[in-house]
């Protein structure tokens, strides 16, 4: 039976420390195989070899690939994140609609100019945006 003074505090320490090493290097295996598959700058084989090397050699794998790609890793990564940014962006451009009165008044000048409203039917739309 395992009690706590048959396991002293460095024990608990270290068993801390290694668990914490062990979650560190799944992270990092996880995050050079999510960049690998990511790339679109190399071909099936490279992907495949630099799979293969990580699989057979995993330290060495993962540093050499780190050390080599790490600038490069940045880069995807800022670059994907702008995209994300970018497309957030334009959904709520979309989503959030005319813009106020603004808008509803730009959209009437539009219609009036393609004479689709009257000039009256203009200014009343113009009167109701600025009301509200």
């Amino acid at each position: 039976m395992l009690l706590a003074a048959d396991y002293p505090f460095l024990d608990v320490m270290f068993s801390m420390f290694v668990f914490f090493l062990w979650i560190l290097w799944f992270w990092l295996l996880f995050t050079v195989f999510a960049d690998i598959f990511r790339r679109r700058d190399i071909s099936g084989m490279g992907k495949t070899g630099w799979i293969l090397f990580c699989i057979l050699l995993p330290f060495l794998g993962v540093f050499i690939y780190l050390i080599s790609q790490g600038q490069h890793m940045a880069e995807r990564n800022m670059a994907q994140v702008q995209a994300r940014q970018a497309a957030t962006d334009q959904y709520v451009r979309e989503t959030a609609g005319s813009g106020g009165a603004a808008g509803e008044i730009e959209r009437a000048k539009n219609l009036l100019d393609s004479g689709a409203i009257s000039q009256e039917e203009y200014n009343a739309i113009k009167q109701k945006a600025l009301a509200s």
